[in-house]
């Protein structure tokens, strides 16, 4: 099978963007961009992922003094060291420094007021996939890493403030109808009962495509070992590019105002079907498909799969909890500006909680987690106190159950 050009192949078929949609805003605003990152001193937690890593190689265009990145994924951490090192033309600060933790440790802290004072924060470390959820640990686990943990972090950044603090969000959490988007919608609540405080912005914004972890980063695992491709036959999404998702995150942290939320501008029709890509990845790669009608006839086929035969490719519908058809980045209350940037909307009314009320439903959930008397309904319930746009769908059924 022809060895596919990842990069050229999101702009043709994904993006069908030949330049980064972001390129007319970071070109517009490079003298603020560099007055407000050269020299700087930078953290990035998260920083091995897909976004954090093209967070850091937007930044770095613009000669940061000092970079510290922090991720619990300690091979990621030395493939992007690799990778910054390896780069023609690449700019690496001489304190440039990684480390394999997690930013709840209470080593964290000790490392954040050593390396400090930071400038420039942003935090990428969350779970982001919808298959996270499952049942009350699963959720459990992604509340403690997108709540818990960064309002933690939120406390000791009000003790040390940063002149940028950034963190991402998703377009789930507009109108969340899965737990990993509410709990991104109640860490934007959190961060936003901060912003009077600290200088705080994030972003919700597409699928990355070819992202860590992503359906389609799996098809390249798949053919590698011989596998069958499964994929969702009605689920249609926005889509950034790697690189454009570093740059809005970028754009949004040192170019907005505390409390505003960034998306990118992005028409309805530019949404699109996870089956049509896939039908684009083999016709680019030169090689017949094979449709079939289940999970086992798919694997069957796959197991005597050589260059001569169709691969073989599993069409579905979506049956999963949590899974939306189509994808927004924000809804009919939110008031949106979309004149400021050309590449960027802005919504400028994001709510902001009085802090006792966030410290009550952080205790309230916190509470009920440890009590131990807890399922995933339960969970639900006390996030709809909380988050009235919640509407959560329950199918029974979870992304573990398909290939």
């Amino acid at each position: 099978m022809n060895i596919i050009d990842i990069p050229k192949f999101i702009k043709e078929y994904i993006t069908k963007r030949p330049t980064s949609l972001f390129a007319p805003d970071i070109a517009k605003y490079s003298d603020q961009l560099t007055e407000k990152i050269e020299g700087k001193n930078v953290l990035v937690i998260g920083g091995a992922g897909t976004i954090g890593s093209s967070y850091i190689k937007a930044v770095l265009k613009f000669k940061p003094a000092k970079l510290v990145v922090v991720d619990t994924n300690e091979n990621g951490l030395t493939e992007l060291t690799r990778d910054l090192r390896s780069a023609p033309d690449q700019f690496v600060p001489e304190e440039y420094i990684t480390y394999p933790m997690s930013f709840g440790d209470p080593v964290f802290e000790k490392m954040f007021l050593a390396h400090g004072p930071f400038h420039i924060v942003a935090n990428f470390a969350a779970h982001k996939h919808v298959r996270s959820e499952k049942d009350q640990f699963s959720i459990e686990a992604m509340i403690e890493n997108n709540v818990f943990k960064a309002k933690t972090f939120l406390d000791l950044l009000l003790k040390n403030k940063p002149e940028h603090f950034f963190c991402v969000s998703t377009d789930k959490a507009a109108n969340p109808v899965n737990v990993m988007g509410a709990s991104k919608k109640l860490m934007e609540e959190v961060i936003m009962a901060y912003s009077s405080e600290i200088q705080i912005t994030t972003a919700r914004f597409a699928n990355v495509a070819f992202s860590n972890g992503s359906l389609l980063a799996g098809y390249v695992e798949r053919l590698f070992k011989n596998q069958p491709i499964s994929c969702p036959a009605d689920v249609k999404r926005f889509f950034v590019s790697p690189e454009e998702s570093g740059q809005i995150c970028m754009l949004a942290c040192m170019l907005g105002k505390s409390g505003e939320i960034f998306f990118p501008k992005l028409d309805e029709e530019e949404q699109v079907y996870f089956k049509a890509i896939t039908e684009d990845f083999f016709k680019a790669s030169k090689r017949e498909i094979v449709l079939c009608q289940t999970e086992d006839e798919a694997r069957k086929l796959a197991s005597s799969i050589d260059e001569t035969k169709p691969y073989p490719v599993y069409f579905f519908g979506s049956d999963t909890s949590g899974e939306k058809l189509y994808e927004e980045f924000y809804t009919e209350t939110d008031e949106v500006e979309l004149n400021q940037f050309e590449s960027l909307g802005v919504i400028k009314n994001a709510r902001k909680l009085p802090m006792h009320q966030i410290d009550l439903c952080v205790s309230d959930l916190q509470s009920l987690m440890n009590s131990g008397d807890y399922d995933k309904q339960i969970i639900v319930e006390n996030l709809k106190k909380y988050l009235p746009d919640f509407q959560h769908i329950e199918t029974g059924k979870s992304l573990d159950q398909k290939m």
